[in-house]
């Protein structure tokens, strides 16, 4: 599938796809980043849990290697994962070989569109995600409707199986520190689950997306936190005044987190509690009645 990415600058965008490349790695998947922007922070990504040296990364001089890269990629079916970081960037070989202020009209959309039309079929027979981000620009002299449009032309937008509009919609502070950025991502277009849905979720700068803050805000929605005036509470257990307090509960006390996932995602009706209640007591009863190992005969008769 193609899923296109964008948004306004510093709102998550290759924060996510990283993260996205981190999950396919703990699955035992391959990724692959074509960063056509020369801009990919090594030592950030292995903070957000990617194996770099797993990692195969490519930085194209033109868009037409960039998309032959990823063409290559897809079609040897040992990709699992494939992002391309991003779409404005994809600078054609001639724009790149004229001078400033040449005028080269449609160009990059022409590239994008016959890219889409030759990756579509290798993407479905290798079934390979391929996760283009972009970037917005404005219409001029638009009046009425959003004069927002993302680059590279209408292709994009029709071969997407999935589009995310990411926001930055406020800061994260620790007192007077800005210490991350509060994130809004608007599912636009879906072929694959119903659309329009939006999901906010937390990005600390250095650490990428918050587990423990989406717990802290899914458990209060889920009834499973409690939260009175600042505090927030589990049960009869106060975890904190204030969501970055009980945030550092919750990384210090990792099973009250994991019981925190478990009774939203059994009321999200992802998992059923009960049946896992009861598979652990078997398995705790399969540990009781083990049987104990008696000794060889050899060695009882010597004794």
């Amino acid at each position: 599938r193609i899923v296109e990415i964008y948004g306004p600058e510093s709102s998550g965008k290759t924060t996510l796809t990283l993260q996205v490349i981190a999950e396919a790695q703990k699955m035992g998947g391959t990724a692959a980043f074509v960063d056509a922007e020369h801009a990919l922070d090594p030592q950030y990504a292995e903070k957000l849990g990617v194996q770099m040296d797993d990692l195969i990364v490519s930085q194209p001089d033109t868009g037409e290697q960039a998309l032959e890269v990823s063409e290559m990629l897809v079609r040897s079916g040992a990709v699992d994962v494939l992002v391309i970081d991003s779409v404005a960037a994809l600078t054609p070989k001639a724009e790149i070989e004229g001078d400033m202020g040449d005028s080269h009209v449609g160009l990059q959309a022409r590239l994008l569109s016959q890219a889409m039309r030759k990756l579509t079929g290798a993407i479905k027979q290798t079934n390979c995600l391929v996760i283009f981000i972009n970037q917005i620009r404005m219409k001029i002299g638009v009046m009425f409707g959003s004069p927002e449009t993302t680059t590279g032309g209408n292709a994009l937008k029709f071969y997407s199986s999935c589009r995310l509009d990411i926001r930055r919609i406020g800061a994260i502070k620790d007192r007077d520190e800005v210490i991350g950025n509060q994130t809004r991502v608007k599912v636009v277009k879906n072929k694959v689950a119903p659309p329009f849905r939006v999901v906010e979720f937390d990005i600390l700068y250095g650490e990428g997306i918050s587990k423990t803050g989406e717990l802290i805000d899914l458990g209060v929605k889920a009834g499973v936190v409690e939260k009175s005036g600042s505090w927030y509470s589990y049960g009869p257990q106060r975890i904190g005044q204030g969501k970055e307090n009980a945030r550092s509960f919750l990384a210090e006390n990792p099973d009250v987190a994991d019981e925190i996932e478990t009774k939203i995602r059994s009321d999200a009706g992802l998992i059923d509690i009960e049946a896992l209640t009861q598979d652990e007591a078997k398995l705790a009863e399969g540990q009781d009645e083990a049987p104990i190992e008696e000794p060889p005969a050899e060695e009882a008769a010597g004794a």
